[in-house]
């Protein structure tokens, strides 16, 4: 359990290497870039119905 286990993330990043105790990010992150947020889509309201006469 160290930097010779291979299962380990300390053993992950002694070894230059990635896995799933040392997920590997395609972006790096950027200081102090806020995160992008979406808005949900507004969904629009039907015409009123005509009254007919």
């Amino acid at each position: 359990m160290g930097k010779g286990d291979r299962k380990t993330r300390r053993g992950k990043i002694y070894r230059s290497s990635y896995g799933n105790n040392r997920a590997h990010d395609a972006q790096p992150a950027v200081v102090g870039a806020k995160p992008t947020v979406t808005k949900p889509a507004v969904a629009k309201k039907a015409a009123p119905k005509k009254k007919s006469a």
